[in-house]
């Protein structure tokens, strides 16, 4: 139903091909599966199918009919949901589903079937005669669900067509999906929901940087029935070059200049009395031990000599205490004298 030969596709100058030699046959009553990571050419593939995009190289055939030599009459057999769910807002639900159907050449009675079918299924009936500008995400998905079967294509095309629905929603989808493909078509299903493709397809393709490297049902593809598609799938497309290294910490030096703390005249006064202090503990300190590690002649010259040293402290104390005490007194008299004056020369005016 569904031919690729050697399609190739890029973008722009780019040396790398998203599409990448691509050869795949879809048949009819399957569905089948079409899976790999982001950036691995899914939706460049499924956009070429479409005709939304024209291949470099390769040929494209939709049940026989070449897509490129006739292009009406191929995609004129495919039904697309697409994963934006763009559509016309201003019109009105129904007003859209009329006019897809008057664009694939329903008949009238066809599609007031087909569409009160599907919009009952999907709970759309009592929303269809509002904007579609209204509608919430998941019902604009639905509607285009619904704008995709009503003519009845031999090939259904679904970029992540669940995304958005509500469960029961979801279920009556894939309801669809499998009776769409026992009816002898073709449904090609693109999803990053793994478990529901493993539920679902009957065949699995699995493209990763433009190629594709499995394809086959999903007991073919994998030598161990327990292993499931998840664990498959990350293992053949994981990157052998993508190793984790640790990362390694460089504690860099912070060559900034220290910024100078200002400090209170207190606080100087203090730190050179504790250095003072310090000094004294330890000239004694070291003569004591000198005295025990010298004769008993020489002990008596060692405690005389601190004792010297005490009263040469005391002494340099005292100075600095008299030498405050002048200085006190010398402002408490300049300030006095001040005063004086000032009283002197009021005096003086009053005579």
């Amino acid at each position: 139903m569904i031919k690729l030969y050697n399609v190739s596709k890029s973008y722009g100058n780019s040396q790398v091909k998203a599409v990448d030699d691509l050869t795949l046959e879809v048949k009819p009553g399957e569905i089948f599966g079409f899976i790999g990571p982001n950036g691995a050419g899914k939706s460049t593939t499924i956009k070429m199918i479409t005709g939304i995009l024209t291949p470099d190289e390769g040929v494209i055939e939709i049940d026989g009919i070449n897509l490129e030599q006739n292009p009406l009459a191929a995609k004129s057999l495919v039904g697309f949901v697409p994963d934006n769910h763009e559509t016309y807002e201003t019109l009105k639900g129904i007003e859209y589903l009329n006019f897809i159907g008057s664009m694939y050449g329903v008949s009238s009675k066809v599609l007031k079937e087909k569409i009160n079918e599907y919009v009952t299924l999907f709970g759309l009936k009592d929303v269809l005669h509002n904007m579609i500008s209204s509608y919430s995400h998941g019902m604009k998905q639905k509607l285009m669900v619904v704008a995709a079967l009503i003519h009845e294509p031999k090939v259904w095309i679904l970029d992540e067509p669940m995304t958005g629905l509500d469960p029961s929603s979801a279920f009556q989808l894939k309801q669809l999906m499998r009776r769409h493909a026992d009816n002898g078509n073709t449904v090609f299903f693109s999803s990053h929901v793994i478990d529901v493709v493993e539920k679902v397809c009957d065949r699995i393709g699995i493209i990763n940087h433009g190629k594709l490297v499995e394809v086959d049902t999903l007991d073919n593809i994998r030598a161990d029935k327990n292993v499931s598609l998840e664990s498959l799938f990350l293992t053949i497309t994981a990157d052998p070059t993508s190793v984790s290294e640790p990362v390694e910490v460089t504690q860099v030096e912070d060559t900034a200049k220290p910024k100078k703390q200002r400090r209170s005249k207190t606080a100087v006064k203090k730190t050179v009395e504790e250095t003072e202090k310090t000094e004294e503990e330890s000239v004694t300190a070291t003569l004591v031990e000198d005295a025990v590690a010298t004769s008993p002649d020489t002990q008596e010259v060692v405690e005389a000599t601190i004792e010297k040293k005490a009263t040469k402290s005391k002494a340099r104390k005292s100075k600095k205490e008299n030498e405050k005490v002048n200085v006190e007194t010398a402002e408490v008299v300049a300030k006095t004298t001040v005063v004086t004056d000032a009283d002197d020369n009021a005096d003086g005016e009053g005579k």
